[in-house]
């Protein structure tokens, strides 16, 4: 029987993340999928600047931002298309060093995600590989899978599964997890178009607050447009499968251009959910991505989250199997990622019910209120900063119960020196942001446990950073968030990382 430290089920964003930055670490992988290849059709269309950032992690900067283009923020119309409320992002480079929205095609994404793991000798992908059962002891996780373009079956020993096997999860029945619903569900039409004509729209997401069918339309590529159009009851996709019926619903963005110069790539019926597993994890098997949450479109976080989880366990689960990291610190993937997913899926939930709930009284508020919300202080930087809660506390996030500061928080990727970030440096490792000099036996003692000093200058933007904590030093894990803040560069700060090795 064929053995792997690591068997991922599952080749989409998240799987293919994890396997990567497992990969960067040494960790030897194996990614068992049950298609043949990539699935052709665009499904997750948006993701953040914190996002990005974990792609700049994995190697694709500029093969993203090839794929991509920034989106300016989000138009609240109404029925006639009369703009409501405009709320603007910087499509420059922000705290994170990316735009704070960008829009893009998953198949693209996945075909750079795929030849960017070919880099890493230690892992393999399969496909036509679907998983029929994980069974688990004390030593590690037996996988049976099937061959399905041969029929053949086989069995893989692995240590860890990470089942990032969608919303249908096997891995997810298999540890015997459910998903907890958080009390919304609503049908949407999903409609893919390519064009070559010139749409001359706003190159931002609008969201049509029609209570007579609500809509959202984004521009995702130079010749690529979506629409999603809430379905009334006893409608189907089939319904509109044909420009001649689909072209009245698009019609309002895309003007005179005729139909027959827009072509059809995909008319699909999607159930928006709001769940989240009640168990993240049993023993040596983890849930990501989709398995563990689903989430509303209507603030782009669906597949963020996924790649958030993968960023979130990748590095401790490597530390584990190194001996670095004791294996406790494995609880605290769960503790850290649901509470932060949980909050992310509510606040989608309340921006789709304010968008699209309500019927004509809903229609009417929103009338009244949309045009004047950048008069309340504070509302319009809300709804535009991309920054996302902080971390759940943990025994990797170390801070007072009634005071938040920096802790659970994520680091600016500053720029260091020249055109260098705080992400170049710390490429990974451990990092001591501090406004205070080190001295020379303190940094020796950092240095010893491979640890990135890294010194906040006066009027650099960490320094900035480390005052709005009122800390004068942050320890920042290999994942970028704070483990740990403080007013001084002490022995207590340096041995924040001695309980995890190194």
């Amino acid at each position: 029987m064929r053995t792997a430290p690591v068997v991922i089920v599952g080749a989409g964003p998240t799987g293919l993340t994890a396997a990567t930055l497992l990969a960067q670490y040494g960790v030897e992988c194996l990614v068992l999928d049950r298609w043949e290849s990539i699935y052709p059709q665009p499904r997750a269309v948006a993701l953040d600047d914190e996002v990005h950032r974990i792609l700049a992690r994995l190697g694709l900067r500029d093969e993203f931002a090839a794929i991509s283009r920034p989106h300016l923020g989000l138009r609240l119309l109404d029925r006639n298309m009369r703009v409501l409320a405009e709320f603007r992002r910087d499509v420059a480079q922000g705290r994170h060093g990316y735009p704070q929205g960008s829009m893009f095609d998953q198949p693209e994404l996945e075909t750079i995600l795929r030849r960017n793991l070919e880099r890493y000798g230690g892992v393999t992908l399969r496909g036509n590989a679907e998983v029929t059962a994980l069974t688990q002891d004390a030593g590690g996780v037996r996988v049976d899978l099937t061959d399905t373009a041969t029929g053949e079956h086989e069995s893989v020993r692995a240590a860890y599964v990470l089942g990032c096997d969608g919303a249908n999860s096997l891995t997810r029945a298999s540890i015997g997890a459910t998903m907890q619903d958080l009390g919304f569900t609503q049908r949407w039409l999903v409609i893919d178009v390519a064009t070559e004509a010139d749409l001359g729209q706003w190159e931002g997401v609008h969201q049509l607050s029609d209570p007579a069918r609500a809509g959202t339309y984004m521009r995702i590529g130079n010749t690529r447009y979506r629409w999603e159009f809430q379905l009334t009851p006893g409608e189907t996709p089939d319904d509109y499968r044909d420009m001649g019926r689909l072209h009245p619903l698009i019609s309002r963005w895309t003007g005179d251009i005729p139909a027959v110069e827009l072509e059809i790539i995909r008319v699909a019926e999607y159930t928006f959910r709001a769940q989240v597993a009640d168990r993240w994890r049993d023993r040596r098997m983890f849930l990501l991505g989709d398995a563990a949450h689903l989430t509303p479109p209507f603030i782009g976080q669906g597949m963020c989250a996924g790649l958030r989880d993968a960023m979130n366990l990748a590095w401790k689960l490597a530390g584990v199997l190194d001996g670095a990291l004791a294996e406790t610190v494995l609880d605290t993937y769960e503790i850290e990622r649901r509470q932060h997913a949980r909050a992310m899926i509510k606040l989608a939930k309340l921006i789709g019910t304010a968008m699209t709930a309500g019927g004509e009284l809903g229609n009417v508020i929103r009338r009244a209120v949309a045009p004047r919300l950048h008069l309340v202080p504070g509302l319009t930087d809300l709804a535009t900063d991309s920054r996302t809660p902080p971390l759940h506390r943990s025994d990797l996030v170390v801070r007072p119960r009634l005071r938040r500061g920096l802790a659970g928080g994520l680091c600016p990727n500053a720029i260091i020196d020249g055109d260098r970030r705080f992400d170049d440096l710390a490429a990974g490792r451990f990092a001591i942001v501090t406004s205070v000099e080190p001295s020379a036996a303190q940094r020796a003692d950092i240095e010893r446990r491979g640890v990135v000093v890294v010194v906040a200058r006066p009027g650099s933007e960490l320094r900035r950073w480390l005052a709005s904590g009122a800390a004068r030093a942050a320890v920042v894990r290999p994942d970028g968030a704070v483990l740990h803040a403080g007013r001084r560069l002490t022995c207590r700060t340096i041995d924040a990382i001695r309980p995890l090795g190194g």
